[in-house]
């Protein structure tokens, strides 16, 4: 019972002790946060396109008749001239059809020579009344009938000896061999295509563009590198855009060439990047996980600092959000050199106090109670 009594005793006076103590409460240390600086500019939206190096002007050449190949006189990666032989084709049937034409056309005029003489001897019987007027008239008929005979095989022989011309594929125009589809002992239909002739004083970028970037595609500024030299890349400009898409993948066929003329492997690898301003308003830059929501809109933490001093408290900001990239988003709305909380946004709260990166020492971040960095 006398220890009971004592420890009553002792309860108030430990009390009293407790409240007369000076020590004051420990204070919470600043949180430290990482933090991104608003910076504006102009937002612009770069596209990669895989390209390829084609000249532009190219021509397929053909036979204008069919036949079987007996030479051929090039390879792929010749320089050829206009009017150089590139293959020939076995003459031997254009041959006989040309001498039967020929023969033909003999015969078409010593048939109008025939009628020319009958012509005149009518005529000369007609004087003396030998002849009716109606065998004269038929006379002069067969006549002009024979001559326009002998004109159309005239025709004949003609298209006849230009057949046989034909058998010899020459270069339009002057270029390099691109392409070469037939060998020798191959028959070829007329007008297939069997070499291709490029002009490698005018290289262009060719590239397909996809439907939905058609519009964004034609105010752009163009680079192109080639695979061979990625590090060089060159100023193009845009010449063509095809009006219409292509059937079967629904992309639009561009052309683009050098700025400054250059000499560009036909056939190479490219890389085209079209660079172009997305809006007219400034916009800055910030990391995806900056972003949260205030009533269902998006805003950012933003730290608020009196002076230079490196801690702060937060504020939740609303912001404009005008696209994104890969892990950033584009914004608008606070002042520039605003600095913005970009990790850990879901710990923040009105009034926090927070420490910017580097504004405490090691030791100050060892003392504080298991604050956590946001991270």
């Amino acid at each position: 019972m006398k220890n009971f009594f004592g420890a009553i005793v002792a309860l108030p006076i430990a009390a009293m002790f407790a409240a007369c103590s000076t020590e004051p409460p420990p204070v919470q240390a600043p949180r430290p946060v990482r933090t991104a600086e608003l910076r504006y500019d102009q937002a612009r939206e770069a596209n990669r396109y895989v390209a390829t190096v084609q000249s532009r002007h190219e021509v397929d050449e053909a036979f204008r008749v069919g036949g079987k190949v007996v030479q051929r006189q090039v390879d792929v990666g010749q320089s050829v001239t206009e009017g150089e032989v590139l293959a020939v084709l076995d003459d031997a049937d254009y041959r006989l059809a040309e001498d039967a034409a020929r023969q033909q056309y003999a015969a078409a005029v010593a048939q109008a020579r025939q009628a020319d003489s009958d012509q005149l001897r009518l005529r000369d019987l007609k004087s003396d009344g030998s002849v009716s007027v109606a065998d004269d008239e038929r006379a002069t008929t067969t006549a002009h009938t024979a001559h326009a005979a002998a004109e159309a095989e005239a025709r004949k022989l003609e298209l006849a000896r230009n057949r046989l011309k034909y058998t010899v594929l020459r270069a339009s125009r002057s270029g390099v061999v691109t392409a070469l589809r037939f060998e020798v002992g191959q028959v070829v239909a007329e007008g297939l295509p069997v070499v291709s002739i490029a002009n490698p004083g005018e290289p262009e970028i060719v590239v397909d563009v996809p439907e939905d970037q058609v519009a964004a595609f034609q105010t752009a500024r163009f680079k192109a590198s080639l695979a061979s030299a990625p590090s060089d890349s060159f100023d193009v400009a845009l010449r063509e855009l095809s009006p219409q898409a292509a059937a079967q993948t629904r992309t639009y066929r561009a052309r683009l060439k050098p700025v400054n003329a250059r000499a560009l492997p036909l056939g190479a690898t490219a890389t085209l990047v079209a660079d172009r301003v997305m809006s007219g308003t400034p916009v800055a830059a910030i990391p995806a996980a900056a972003i949260t929501q205030n009533n269902g809109k998006p805003a950012l933490w933003v730290v608020k600092r009196t002076g230079q001093e490196p801690v702060g408290t937060v504020e939740l900001m609303g912001v404009s959000v005008h696209g994104y990239r890969n892990d950033e988003v584009l914004v608008s709305g606070p002042p520039a050199g605003e600095q913005v909380v970009t990790a850990g946004v879901q710990k923040m709260s009105p009034g926090l106090k927070v420490a910017l990166p580097g504004s405490l020492p090691l030791a100050a971040l060892a003392e504080t109670n298991n604050t956590q960095v946001a991270q």
